[in-house]
């Protein structure tokens, strides 16, 4: 057993009593199934043809039985038909848990090469096949296999030669059933890959319908989900051939089973070698025999589209975090913020080329370090560095002198804040998005902090004050707004660093001096790096650093890089003629 299949059985594990009674309950329909006929074949032979005084006594209580036989089958479909499905929907849940869990584990680099549409769909639509899978898989084998065994022994017992007839048919099944299967996986994968297409296509239309409808290119993303649609609706027609051809032909075989029978069986009530009750019985039995095969024709379709899902779950869940602890991982108690870079060098991807080089840099505690330079010099890689969103290729990045992949990742991010130049706020209202920089803060707490971040003015005039609505992404704010919002998360969170990457440059210049004024109140005390688009908003800095793409060009203060004359001078003089 794989390690594949040792994963999708432990999802069992959790609810083997359920699991056990679902079996229990398919275990009792199956042999209710066999026995009614056998009653059938018992009123016709011993009390009908044996012309028995107390014949309808005997009709009746046998009825009787047959009616409580009966009636413990529809209670036991009852449990197997909403239990059972319970059980399918609650390992549906952990699964999705456990793909939502593994799916924040992993590093910026794996989303910088993944659709968020087709994410979504593995956590979607491709568990949702699984229910059926988990349910009816164990039900339907089990009771294909009772029921097709019982009946067999019942046909043997009949008619010996009849029986061989009938089970002629079936390594004809078994060849068309395995043929059709494999075709069917294959255009099943197919269309969930082409469904995942379709999502991601959505996802990036709707995130962007602004640029689309200010462009007026509303027939372009209509051409390009076009594309993905038809995509999609001819990998379905694949599989719906398969299935069709696959379903139909299973059907006509046993079409020509109950043909057989009727044929050889009349054969041999004419040679007096068969009584018309046991034909009777053995085509109950036969449909009893054709009710499995169509169980496991059913399955292998669930099989098919469960599996797929399953493959395409277990390919994200196979992705091993490239960011994780190490076993001695420590955790940090008190954070002083002196940082350094030993000799750093690092690119996104093996074929890539290097974004720093060689990088070696020493931050003091509580020093403000502005990081300015052209863009694509790798500011923003240098500070995502810090926080191990992404990690490095060669070298060392201290944190008070402690290497930081020996410190617990949770720790050290609860340890940085991060001020992005493009905010993101989830839907919902203020209060909760400040909130989110410590959970367990009080409504005091949240108005101290926003009120820090020169934002509780406008909050309180909006409609709702902290419990306005704020829209997909907060696009019922301004750029200022939104980014003084982020601020004040940052003050809720109260880290010992604060990582500022370009907060200001899409700014105009009220809301850059809200955002700037808040910004230096957060940065008292605290070791501060800036990313700055506008270097006039970092000349107070206590140091300024001149990333090029040959590392680091040039320190000092603005006054310092200003005398020397070099790049910085020169991107200064630049900025003020513009």
């Amino acid at each position: 057993m794989n390690s594949r299949t040792r994963k999708f059985f432990s999802y069992y594990k959790p609810y083997m009593g359920l699991l056990f009674a679902d079996m229990a309950c398919a275990f009792i329909v199956s042999a209710i199934t066999l026995i009614l006929p056998l009653c059938i074949r018992y009123i016709t032979i011993n009390v009908l043809e044996g012309e028995r005084p107390d014949a309808l006594h005997q009709i009746y209580t046998m009825g009787a039985v047959m009616l409580a036989l009966v009636i413990i089958h529809t209670v036991c479909d009852m449990f197997i038909g909403y239990k059972g499905h319970v059980m399918g929907a609650m390992m549906e849940s952990d699964m999705r848990s456990e793909l939502f869990d593994h799916y924040q584990k992993l590093s910026f680099r794996f989303y910088d090469e993944q659709k968020t549409g087709q994410l979504m769909t593995r956590t979607t639509n491709d568990i949702l096949s699984l229910t059926e899978l988990y349910h009816h898989g164990p039900e339907d084998i089990v009771i294909s296999l009772l029921k097709f065994a019982g009946a067999f022994i019942i046909l043997i017992s009949i008619d010996v030669k009849l029986t061989l007839i009938v089970f002629l048919f079936l390594p004809l099944m078994a060849v068309h059933a395995f043929y059709f299967n494999k075709k069917m996986n294959a255009a099943l994968r197919k269309s969930k890959d082409r469904i995942g297409d379709i999502n991601a296509q959505v996802e990036d239309t709707l995130s962007g319908i602004r640029v689309v409808q200010s462009f007026t290119n509303e027939h372009v993303e209509k051409d390009k989900f076009a594309y993905e649609n038809e995509r999609f609706v001819y990998s379905r027609k694949e599989g719906y051939k398969s299935e069709t051809l696959f379903a139909e032909g299973m059907s006509g075989f046993t079409n020509l089973i109950t043909v057989a029978v009727i044929v050889f069986g009349g054969a041999a009530i004419a040679n007096a070698s068969l009584e018309l009750a046991d034909l009777l019985t053995f085509f109950l039995c036969i449909g009893i025999l054709i009710e499995p095969i169509q169980r496991l024709v059913n399955f292998a379709r669930l099989y098919q589209e469960g599996i797929t899902g399953f493959d395409r779950f277990m390919e994200i869940l196979e992705v091993e975090p490239d960011i994780q602890d190490s076993s001695d991982a420590l955790e940090l108690a008190h954070v002083q913020g002196k940082v350094e870079f030993k000799d750093v060098s690092f690119k996104y991807k093996e074929d890539y080329d290097f974004v720093l080089r060689n990088v070696s840099l020493d931050i003091k505690v509580g020093e403000y370090v502005a990081l300015v330079g052209p863009s694509g010099a790798g500011k923003s890689t240098l500070c995502s560095l810090i926080p191990r969103f992404y990690e490095v290729n060669d070298g060392e990045i201290l944190l008070d002198g402690m290497n930081i992949r020996d410190i617990r990742l949770s720790s050290l991010r609860r340890h940085i804040g991060v001020v992005q130049q493009d905010v993101y706020l989830f839907a919902g209202n203020i209060m909760d998005n400040i909130r989110y920089g410590n959970m367990d803060a009080t409504p005091e707490e949240i108005i101290e902090a926003a009120q820090k971040a020169n934002a509780h003015d406008f909050i309180m005039e909006l409609p709702d004050g902290y419990e306005t609505d704020i829209g997909q992404r907060g696009v019922k704010l301004s750029g200022g707004q939104k980014q003084r919002l982020s601020i004040a998360r940052v003050f809720l969170k109260n880290p010992p660093m604060i990582i500022f990457d370009e907060a200001t440059s899409a700014l105009d210049n009220e809301s850059e001096k809200a955002v700037q004024d808040s910004l230096e109140k957060l940065t008292d005390n605290r070791t501060t790096l800036v990313i700055a688009h506008r270097l006039s908003t970092v000349r107070n800095a206590q140091r300024i650093l001149v990333l090029t793409d040959n590392g680091i060009d040039e320190q000092g203060t603005h006054e310092e890089l200003l005398a020397l004359g070099g790049t910085y001078a020169n991107l200064y003089n630049m900025q003020l003629k513009i």
